[in-house]
């Protein structure tokens, strides 16, 4: 059976025309069967695919030859087939939504962690493990005794760091899925006053593939069909609840109603009894959606064309 790859990656750099580079992106990617999702800014590029694992070793190797990518930390992990459906890439104003658009991580930025020197430094009494992701992914793991945000998306995090006056003499050291956030919620931190800023370099991750994922408790929410997936190999904990029963559950799903969508763990019994919804609300919705067993539920093509958009060359063109 062929080896697939997922790549999670990003590289804060200048590009001039991203439109233009979008385009060409795109192309390569189709021309690659490389499908995921991949934003691309004038800030830089930010991407998770998937592919056979000579596509994917091709694309890195692509990537890196180009001199504005050259520094593009790659999380590689093995899978059986598709992480994804298709392939999209869009050009946005950041390439993570967080409205720090005054940030240059190139210019500013925490001090980096390689995941063994986390590791070393993570216990130290006078540290603080400080978790920048959403809600709905650090309720199904996170690391032990990190200190986590009530935040439902990236872009609260500035209105938060108010309430962590209290430990700005802290050495503080910031965590996510692929250390993307990191980057600006760091020099954010910095920008701040507070001194002692540090980042897991390649966030959790990168962690889990180098280090074995010790004292990260729970699963990582990754956004590609897994949901979510294993990190630790060394003191792996459940540490999730399921939503409606309370049992103890790292089984994360979407709900079935495509309108409510909500990202919460639900045991089996739960999630059959309910057809995958996350309430009896929600699965009497007239849009609900059939169950797959999964919890991970596509979004409707729409009679989806990869070819939108591309102005150099069409499907048939390709095909000559």
């Amino acid at each position: 059976m062929e080896k697939y790859l997922i790549l999670l990656y990003y590289c804060y750099t200048k590009i001039e025309n991203p439109e233009e580079f979008r385009e060409q992106h795109h192309l390569y990617c189709i021309e690659h069967n490389l499908r995921g999702r991949i934003i691309i800014s004038p800030e830089g590029i930010n991407g998770t695919i998937s592919g056979l694992k000579a596509d994917c070793e091709k694309y890195m190797e692509d990537m890196k030859a180009d001199p504005r990518f050259a520094k593009t930390d790659f999380k590689v992990e093995e899978y059986d087939k598709h992480a994804f459906e298709k392939i999209h890439v869009r050009t946005k104003e950041e390439i993570v939504n967080s409205g720090l658009t005054d940030i240059d991580p190139n210019e500013l930025t925490g001090t980096h962690l390689e995941p063994e020197e986390f590791r070393t430094m993570k216990d130290d009494e006078d540290v603080i493990l400080l978790d920048v992701r959403s809600n709905y992914e650090h309720k199904i793991g996170k690391f032990k005794n990190a200190l986590t945000l009530d935040i439902e998306n990236f872009r609260d995090f500035p209105e938060k760091v108010n309430e962590l006056e209290s430990i700005k003499d802290k050495k503080i050291i910031t965590y996510c899925t692929g250390g993307i956030k990191c980057e600006k919620a760091s020099a954010y931190l910095l920008k701040k006053g507070f001194k002692n800023v540090y980042q897991l370099h390649g966030g959790i991750i990168k962690y889990g593939i180098e280090a074995g994922g010790e004292d990260f408790e729970g699963k990582c929410y990754v956004f590609d069909n897994r949901i979510a997936t294993e990190i630790n190999k060394i003191n792996p904990e459940v540490i999730s609840e399921c939503f409606v029963c309370g049992t103890r559950c790292d089984r994360m799903v979407n709900c079935a109603n495509p309108e409510c969508n909500n990202h919460v763990p639900l045991c089996e019994n739960c999630a059959e009894e309910l057809e995958g919804a996350c309430s009896d609300t929600c699965k009497h919705h007239p849009r609900k959606r059939p169950y797959n067993g999964k919890g991970y539920y596509p979004k409707d093509t729409n009679g989806y064309n990869p070819y939108i958009g591309l102005k150099r060359k069409s499907a048939n063109e390709l095909d000559t």
